[in-house]
């Protein structure tokens, strides 16, 4: 089973059927091969982000036709790190009920680099230039267009070769990803520092892995049926947005916290 991009790429794994009873969420962010829970506060989808943790993106196609998925990090796009229109934009497809885990940043026909919780001045979009859209994780679903007449059209070949559009842009990612940019491996090292409360989430371009796709080209519609966000933050901010309550560390009213009513039977001492 394969999974596609609009004119844009076809997975050629990580791709796992959908039962019809999960025909709802289209976007959920990994750890560790699990969902984080997510958190409704004032009309916003809230997830907490761990500093330096890789994660992974799975979206779902909840609908019986082929959806395409303009898929966004920080406000650039998980193909070519481009910050376009949803509808401009290239995108993952998706066969009926199917589902696809995206873990990085596509930056070849063979590989891509692993999304990470960094903080701000370390993210992929600082070293991009592309700060105004840090923090949120989004998924545009697109319908395609079904033909009145299926025939082939001789101009457009379903399926071009993955090196035929590569743009300038594209080659300087595949750049990086062979190693020649030090500044975008340095991007790479996630670490695990406590989070300070004066810091702020955005995701790092990390390990290079096999992540093989292919061009294809698709008609879509012009609009999308469902657009999907998702705003990430370390602790402390989603504690000062009042997503989080704060933590209690220390002192008498901590103790108790702790307390509890009933312990092991037993009886009362004599003085």
């Amino acid at each position: 089973m394969r999974v596609a991009l609009i004119f844009s790429l076809l997975l050629l794994g990580s791709v796992d059927a959908i039962p019809s009873q999960r025909k709802s969420s289209g976007l959920e962010v990994l750890v560790n091969g699990g969902p984080v829970p997510k958190y409704h506060y004032r009309g916003t989808t809230y997830i907490e982000a761990l500093k330096g943790q890789e994660y992974a993106i799975r979206i779902t196609n909840p609908s019986g036709t082929r959806v395409a998925v303009a898929l966004s990090v920080d406000g650039l796009n998980t193909i070519d790190a481009r910050h376009t229109e949803a509808r401009l934009g290239h995108k993952w497809v998706l066969e009926p009920y199917d589902s696809v885990v995206i873990s990085g940043w596509q930056t070849g026909a063979q590989h891509a680099r692993r999304f990470f919780f960094t903080t701000e001045d370390r993210s992929y979009g600082a070293w991009l230039g592309e700060t105004e859209n840090l923090g949120v994780i989004s998924a545009a679903f697109f319908r395609e267009k079904i033909p009145r007449v299926q025939r082939p059209d001789p101009q457009r070949p379903l399926v071009p070769q993955p090196g035929n559009s590569q743009s300038p842009r594209r080659e300087l990612d595949r750049a990086g990803d062979a190693g020649t940019s030090d500044r975008q491996s340095k991007l790479g090292e996630a670490t695990a520092a406590p989070t300070s409360e004066a810091e702020y989430a955005a995701t790092g371009i990390g390990d290079r892995i096999r992540h093989a796709v292919q061009w294809i080209r698709m008609d879509l519609e012009e609009q999308p049926f469902s657009v999907i966000d998702l705003r990430y933050e370390f602790r402390p901010a989603l504690v000062r947005l009042g997503v989080f309550l704060p933590q209690v560390t220390d002192g008498p009213l901590t103790r108790r916290e702790r307390a509890r009513g009933f312990h092991e039977p037993t009886y009362c001492p004599e003085p």
